[in-house]
């Protein structure tokens, strides 16, 4: 009788553990786009006094445009997707933030749609808008902001870890279901791919100019060499790598606008293929994201 009982028992815990709902687990990923600008005499005429700049008048203004349509279309899309948290911030080296868009502020799913769709209570003052300001602040900026002689790179990784631009992924859990909140951080940054500053004397860690890429040039050609196998060979040519878990969430983008042995008028270089300035700027450059353990790289000459 007992064994009667232990197996009715048992077939009735079956049935209900049966009806109990499967576990649902869901992957959802939401971009952190940071754009960050060298506002130093870049984007004045002249290049040190001296080189014509290729980026005058700021041209810029219309790429940052771009990754705002992509932000917009592709990361929140308004009328299409729902519950979004994507953001997106501008900055120059010198400020905290100048302009910034951040859906995931807005906690309440229905105010989110209204914001994202510029309806209802945000009719006036939705992501259209929040949009148009966000262009304006970036035109101001670069109209009436200028920061010479900073050391780029120093201040890129102070942004990174101690200013909370980085988004990390997370998990939410209802004890049944789990979603599993992802984040892409894009890091924009436009410059002409040169690191000179003030001071180079007392700090010359983060320094990369003409002299520079003038002694990996050199070695080139003595060595017989590409630049890659250059940088491979001697280290002294190479930018430190950083030592910090928090670059492996972020992927790099360097927007560079200028280059120094182009003359734009007659549309030739100094340097031969191969050993142009660009294209040492971007080995560099490159081998500083990989060794410092950036999720990804672009260098992107425009």
């Amino acid at each position: 009788m007992n064994n009667y009982f232990r197996v009715v028992a048992g077939i009735i815990l079956l049935q209900l553990v049966s009806c109990l709902p499967e576990p649902v687990n869901k992957s959802q990923t939401y971009q952190n786009i940071i754009i960050l600008s060298d506002l130093s005499d870049r984007v004045e005429p002249l290049i040190n006094g001296i080189f014509p700049n290729q980026q005058y008048p700021p041209k810029d203004e219309e790429e940052i445009k771009n990754i705002l349509r992509f932000f917009k279309d592709e990361c929140v899309k308004p009328g299409e997707k729902i519950g979004d948290k994507s953001s997106i911030l501008f900055s120059t080296f010198s400020t905290e933030s100048v302009a910034s868009i951040d859906i995931d502020k807005i906690k309440d799913l229905g105010s989110k749609q209204q914001f994202i769709n510029s309806t209802g209570k945000y009719e006036n003052n939705g992501l259209n808008q929040a949009i148009e300001e966000f262009n304006k602040k970036v035109q101001n900026a670069y109209r009436n902001i200028r920061n010479p002689g900073l050391d780029l790179l120093s201040v890129m990784v102070d942004k990174v870890e101690n200013g909370k631009l980085i988004k990390e992924n997370k998990v939410l859990t209802n004890g049944v279901d789990t979603t599993f909140i992802n984040f892409d951080n894009h890091i924009y940054i436009f410059t002409d791919g040169y690191l000179e500053y003030k001071g180079k004397n007392s700090n010359s860690q983060f320094y990369f100019g003409i002299n520079e890429i003038e002694q990996i040039r050199k070695y080139c050609t003595a060595q017989n060499v590409d630049i890659k196998t250059a940088l491979d060979k001697n280290r002294s040519f190479c930018l430190p790598r950083i030592e910090n878990n928090i670059y492996q969430f972020v992927n790099l983008h360097v927007l560079e606008t200028h280059e120094r042995d182009k003359d734009v008028q007659l549309q030739k270089y100094i340097n031969p293929r191969g050993l142009r300035d660009n294209e040492i700027l971007r080995e560099v450059w490159r081998k500083w994201a990989v060794e410092s353990g950036f999720k990804s790289f672009e260098w992107r000459k425009y």
